[in-house]
């Protein structure tokens, strides 16, 4: 699969309504499947390189409107991680604490160390979307006055690149994903959250309103990824109306990702490979002794 096809093109003036959230390719869900399984075993494998080397991490990040199916997707995607090389972040309202720090503030406190994958089900990009629809989202950090303008969101734009940039200056990749559904489809996952018991416990009236809506964030969205899909950290805005496309698509984009940073693990220094040989040794012949000692 062409996996560039999906990035928002960095430095250049993009449409988000170009990228068609009904595309599958020529894929089948069972050819999507059996790519998602291929690929599950790839980032396994290139999982335990990036744990080996402990040299780089990677940040996942996982944007996306409401009934899109992140937590469905991190999932699917995530099932074939090793628990200790991974943490998952979940960006809901922001606690007491949380709101007297900076916005960027508990977001830092959960970027994945160096060998380690960490998981963004929404992100500090919270902050330049939601907090535009809803202003009173913002007020509750009480800012002074004199840093909430009309600049702030190009200020934000700003920092985020930043930290970003930081974090890539120390070894942390970051990938970031768009799951882009129809507002038809959402209206569909929206109303299979009412219907199915399984998925009640899901829904919120918020998760509705928030659809008048749409257009702005649509315009926001384009807005946002026009500003911080970057060289080192772009945007991929990934077809979303058939999900077994898309987790096959990001499984994918994931596995090379990792791919890139390590294919094979670290050489061991002559001081490592003179350890094993002395603990190879003293096992042998403690293996040795015991084998002897049975025949006396």
């Amino acid at each position: 699969m062409n996996y560039k096809q999906f990035i928002y093109k960095p430095g250049k003036k993009n449409n988000l309504k170009d990228f068609d959230s009904d595309f599958a390719a020529d894929f089948s869900k069972e050819k999507a499947q059996k790519m998602l399984n291929e690929n599950a075993e790839r980032i396994a494998k290139y999982q335990d390189l990036l744990m080996a080397h402990e040299t780089n991490g990677l940040l996942v990040i996982f944007q996306a409107m409401d009934g899109a199916g992140k937590d469905a997707m991190i999932k699917n995607v995530t099932s074939c991680l090793d628990p200790q090389g991974c943490e998952m972040k979940m960006f809901k309202a922001p606690t007491e604490k949380e709101v007297k720090h900076d916005y960027l503030w508990r977001a830092a406190q959960s970027v994945p160390a160096r060998g380690q994958i960490g998981i963004f089900n929404r992100s500090y990009y919270e902050h330049v979307i939601a907090e535009r629809i809803h202003p009173e989202k913002l007020e509750q950090y009480n800012f002074p006055k004199s840093v909430i303008g009309k600049d702030i969101w190009k200020k934000r734009y700003r920092h985020i690149n930043n930290f970003e940039e930081y974090l890539l200056d120390n070894g942390i990749h970051v990938l970031k994903f768009f799951l882009n559904l129809s507002k038809e489809t959402q209206r569909e996952k929206l109303l299979e959250r009412i219907e199915r018991p399984e998925k009640k416990w899901k829904f919120s009236i918020d998760d509705v309103e928030d659809r008048e809506h749409w257009d702005e964030y649509m315009k926001i969205y384009e807005e946002v990824f026009d500003h911080t899909s970057t060289k080192i950290a772009a945007w991929h805005i990934i077809p979303n109306n058939h999900r077994w496309f898309a987790r096959a698509a990001v499984a994918g984009i994931i596995a090379e990702k990792l791919k890139s940073l390590h294919q094979k693990y670290p050489t061991l220094s002559g001081e490592q490979k003179q350890e094993i040989e002395k603990a190879k040794e003293m096992l042998e012949n403690k293996e040795s002794r015991k084998s002897k000692s049975n025949k006396d």
